[in-house]
């Protein structure tokens, strides 16, 4: 059984509210994190903190990106999923990182700005089930058809 393309690019399509509150969010930790009063005792702590807030960014990027150019369906959801789970890996290794930030101003910022990237992040689980159950969906109706 095919997929419905109409339904997969419904279910892939973020709603841009969450998409501008994402990028107001992430827009936010970058200028904690390179121009902020953040510092570490740790050497190159800082520097990681960066690069992983990068990370995040791109991974977010990924995220919201359109899928059209995808041309199957189930790739496109393939997609999406994985842009998710990236996107959760990334905000964990970032969170990881910004332990080791034990000074400055704003610090506690920092720490919040990630968490709210992270609360942001959890949102998107309903859509990834519903992602996960489409693709489910379409390997059930196969092994019926067999």
């Amino acid at each position: 059984m095919s997929m419905d393309p109409d339904e997969v690019l419904a279910a892939v399509t973020l709603d841009r509210a969450w998409v501008a509150e994402a990028r107001a969010a992430w827009l936010a930790l970058m200028e904690l994190a390179v121009f902020g009063d953040v510092k570490s005792s740790r050497l190159g702590a800082m520097t990681r903190v960066r690069k992983r807030a990068l990370e995040v960014g791109e991974r977010l990027r990924s995220l919201v990106a359109e899928r059209a150019w995808i041309p199957h369906p189930r790739e496109q959801l393939k997609n999406a999923l994985a842009c998710a789970l990236n996107l959760r890996e990334s905000l964990t290794q970032l969170a990881a990182s910004a332990k080791d930030v034990d000074a400055g101003g704003e610090a506690q910022a920092l720490q919040a700005a990630i968490q709210r990237l992270e609360a942001l992040a959890e949102r998107l689980r309903p859509l990834e089930n519903q992602w996960a159950s489409l693709l489910d969906a379409q390997y059930r109706s196969a092994a019926d058809d067999e």
